[in-house]
């Protein structure tokens, strides 16, 4: 049964949970790409200022387990759930996805597209827009426009920069050795894609709380020059700012690592991470 501790009150505004999508794939390495899919769709509505978005910290606890979406919406105090499934094979995907309002359990929306991998990017515009639509969230002048600045065409680029998240968040030595190689590769193939700057920026700031570094100062000094370099590119990318925002604060610079921290706010308010750096 549900449990007995109150639900947590609604904020004023649409709120909505993206649980991880499910990978229907034969093979458990695709697990990256419905991860992958669920944080893209999560950091896209995360832009939305008139929506409450949980982060993806919390929502990934329900990873791999069964729940009922009235549970989802107690717990974590959202009105609307988002679930999904991802089969990937080949060049070729199925998603699924459908939108719940976790107080009625009716169900606002229900799709599924079969399609080329090529068009991820496309699907991942369409749900977002649909969530957007269902909720009757106006989006502002150029909202569109944020939504869907995805950084690079190469797909095979963006895939290696699904997998190098991936691996950033194990948090231990492998992951974060990977982590870079990934980037790198990413590079290599689009050097003018910002994400894989930022990736390597925080595998290069996790060196040190990880102890993978004999010289912290010089880690650091490297994931800003790696941060910097992804803001070059695309300004509007709010993680980017927000993890210069804690460099910046690790080395005693606090207005710089404030000023950055509101950067990323600015750009996506429901981001956890830009509002750690504020406090």
């Amino acid at each position: 049964g549900l449990p007995d501790k109150p639900p947590l009150p609604l904020p004023d505004k649409p709120s909505i949970a993206v649980l991880p999508f499910v990978n229907m794939s034969d093979d458990p390495k695709q697990e990256y790409f419905s991860d992958g899919m669920t944080e893209e769709i999560i950091t896209a509505l995360s832009k939305i200022p008139k929506l409450f978005v949980i982060a993806r910290h919390s929502t990934f606890t329900y990873k791999g387990k069964p729940v009922k979406v009235q549970q989802v919406g107690r717990e974590l105090g959202v009105r609307y759930v988002l679930e999904g499934s991802v089969r990937k094979a080949g060049d070729k995907v199925r998603i699924t996805a459908q939108l719940v309002d976790a107080k009625t359990g009716n169900h606002l929306w229900a799709e599924r597209y079969d399609r080329e991998l090529k068009d991820i990017f496309a699907i991942q515009d369409e749900i977002t827009m649909r969530i957007i639509a269902s909720l009757e969230v106006k989006l502002t002048e150029g909202g569109t426009f944020r939504i869907r600045a995805k950084g690079t065409d190469n797909l095979e680029a963006y895939l290696l920069c699904l997998q190098a998240s991936e691996q950033k968040n194990r948090l231990n030595k492998d992951g974060n050795l990977l982590t870079q190689q990934l980037a790198e590769k990413a590079i290599a193939l689009d050097p003018k894609y910002p994400e894989p700057y930022y990736l390597l920026a925080s595998a290069a700031w996790l060196e040190v709380p990880l102890g993978l570094t004999r010289d912290p100062r010089k880690s650091i000094a490297k994931a800003m020059a790696f941060a910097k370099k992804a803001l070059a590119l695309d300004n509007s990318l709010a993680p980017a700012h927000g993890q210069l925002g804690m460099l910046y604060t690790l080395i005693g610079q606090h207005d710089k690592g404030i000023a950055e921290g509101e950067k990323a706010v600015s750009l996506e308010p429901n981001s956890a991470g830009a509002c750690y750096v504020l406090g």
